[in-house]
């Protein structure tokens, strides 16, 4: 099995995320709150999901990534393998997830004179109290939600990517830098088009049993939203995620195909 994807996932995530970062907390709290954590974690994740794309597409067209443009597998393999990716992409994301939602959205301010102490003192006191109050279980809290965001949709992240890249490149050659950016940036778009409404209740669904258990379950935490909120709260996020996804995606590709040129 290739480890060159994973690898290049690990370090363009990374890249990523430095620049996301401060995107995906504002519509939270402060700019680089949290980051510490995800940008450690998130490395890990992203190598597992281009790793696993990448792989999957070995098994089903027997061709390395330096063949695929020569060979370019078709979309319906492309699909399969992004969603392959995502899946366990989002099984291993989820407690990193949890954490950084659960730091990001405490609201305590950190010790102060006369202050009272936060409820979650760092990443590995966020994790052990949700351990020790939540259970196993509680680790893993939003976990379907973000299955069902994430497989879908990294499969119409590929797509998108690969087919704007296939449009603006001549037949047998690599995609221009520009290309690249563009494409990879469009397809963060795209892909958080299609995973904010479930987004949305993942993120519920992870603060869900920090003070009290609300929703019983993914379908129980949309029926609520729905009839407290409207359909409208679906699309709560959209334009700061579009705005976070389009600068993000295009350094990631970017980063990770001139990885893999490099290497190749």
């Amino acid at each position: 099995m290739p480890v060159e994807e994973f690898v290049a996932g690990w370090i363009s995530g990374a890249l990523g995320l430095v620049l996301g970062h401060p995107f995906d907390t504002v519509k939270l709290l402060g700019f680089f709150k949290g980051m510490s954590f995800p940008i450690a974690s998130i490395a890990v994740v992203n190598s597992v999901l281009f790793g696993v794309y990448s792989n999957t597409l070995l098994v089903l067209t027997a061709t390395s990534h330096q063949e695929r443009r020569a060979q370019p597998p078709s979309y319906t393999h492309i699909f399969l393998a992004g969603c392959t990716g995502g899946f366990l992409q989002a099984y291993c994301l989820a407690p990193f997830d949890l954490i950084k939602v659960r730091l990001q959205n405490q609201t305590e301010p950190m010790a102060q004179p006369g202050s009272p102490p936060p409820h979650y003192r760092g990443p590995v006191h966020c994790a052990a109290s949700i351990f020790r109050e939540e259970g196993y279980r509680g680790l893993f809290r939003g976990a379907w939600a973000l299955m069902l965001r994430d497989t879908p949709t990294m499969g119409i992240y590929f797509i998108t990517y690969e087919g704007l890249c296939r449009q603006y490149t001549p037949e047998g050659q690599n995609p221009s830098s520009a290309t690249v950016l563009v494409a990879g940036g469009f397809a963060g778009i795209a892909s958080w088009v299609a995973a904010t409404p479930l987004d949305v209740i993942k993120s519920r669904m992870q603060m869900d049993g920090l003070r009290r258990r609300v929703y019983q379950g993914v379908l129980d935490c949309m029926v609520s939203s729905v009839r407290q909120e409207g359909l409208g709260v679906f699309f709560r996020g959209v334009t700061i995620n579009s705005a976070r996804a389009f600068p993000v995606n295009a350094v990631t590709f970017l980063s990770y195909e001139y990885l893999l040129r490099w290497w190749g």
